[in-house]
């Protein structure tokens, strides 16, 4: 699944292609996305206009001058294709967005899992996440608080959105190479330094991404030799101590350790 940094860059192509342009259409081709923008609520856009494109977490929010918010999330497969309103749409497009210039912001996924839904003027379209992973609001008094209670191991608890947002199964494991800490460890087990070393983890880890241009897209390719230092790195040497980077599934995910840095 897109995680904070891919969505960032998602919404970077969505601003660059129609910030501050007017909706002709807006269509959803397939089933599942007419269940959160049925035909009605989408054709009740035409003439609005997208004024910003922020991002929360994962989720895209394009701001519209009628003070409505298109809110979009990728799920596991979904992206932006720029296209013209004369290009035709591909068997894996679900929803296109059309303007008034002849541009259109297509949203592609194979598997039909994203989400697109009209949020009514002054309601928050993600009122139950926590801060942002960037944020300086997420520190080691906040994950301190928000995990005492929590007796689970701390890397299925990092993908709590409510614990902090935008963190998925690729930067859950990265940041916690980065604290030194065993995934396996009791959430609410921690230290105060291991707290701080946390929450310094997922800022490393989240700045490193996004100092990249473009998105990862799931299988580790050539280019992303040196992105991760322990994600879909099991076998090879971990880049700090030379030892075998292990696997594990931890809530039917995979994670990615050193046994020899995080103990």
């Amino acid at each position: 699944m897109p995680e904070l940094p891919e969505v960032e860059h998602a919404v970077r192509v969505a601003r660059d292609a129609c910030q501050g342009k007017r909706l002709r259409a807006v269509r959803a081709l397939h089933a599942s996305q007419r269940r959160s923008l049925p035909d009605e609520i989408a054709n009740a856009l035409t003439g609005d206009t997208v004024v910003a494109i922020d991002r929360r977490g994962k989720h895209q929010l394009l701001r519209l001058a009628s003070g409505r918010t298109l809110h979009v999330h990728f799920r596991m497969t979904g992206d932006w294709r720029v296209a013209t309103v004369d290009d035709s749409a591909s068997r894996t497009t679900r929803v296109v967005l059309d303007f008034e210039d002849g541009t259109r912001l297509a949203l592609d996924d194979a598997r039909a899992l994203a989400t697109v839904a009209v949020v009514s003027p002054g309601v928050d379209p993600c009122p139950d996440l926590g801060p942002e992973a960037t944020d300086p609001a997420f520190n080691a008094e906040w994950l301190a608080h928000r995990l005492a209670l929590r007796r689970g191991p701390i890397k299925p608890a990092l993908l709590d959105q409510r614990l902090v947002a935008g963190i998925g199964n690729i930067y859950a494991s990265e940041s916690l190479w980065y604290a030194r800490i065993d995934p396996r460890r009791a959430a609410n087990r921690l230290r105060q330094l291991q707290y701080r070393a946390l929450a310094a983890g997922v800022k490393r880890a989240m700045q490193k991404a996004l100092e990249r241009p473009e998105r990862y897209y799931g299988a580790l390719a050539v280019s992303d030799a040196v992105r991760f230092n322990v994600y879909q790195r099991d076998g090879k040497g971990c880049r700090r101590c030379r030892s075998p980077i292990t696997r594990l599934v931890q809530g039917g995910r995979s994670t990615y350790y050193c046994r020899q840095c995080q103990r």
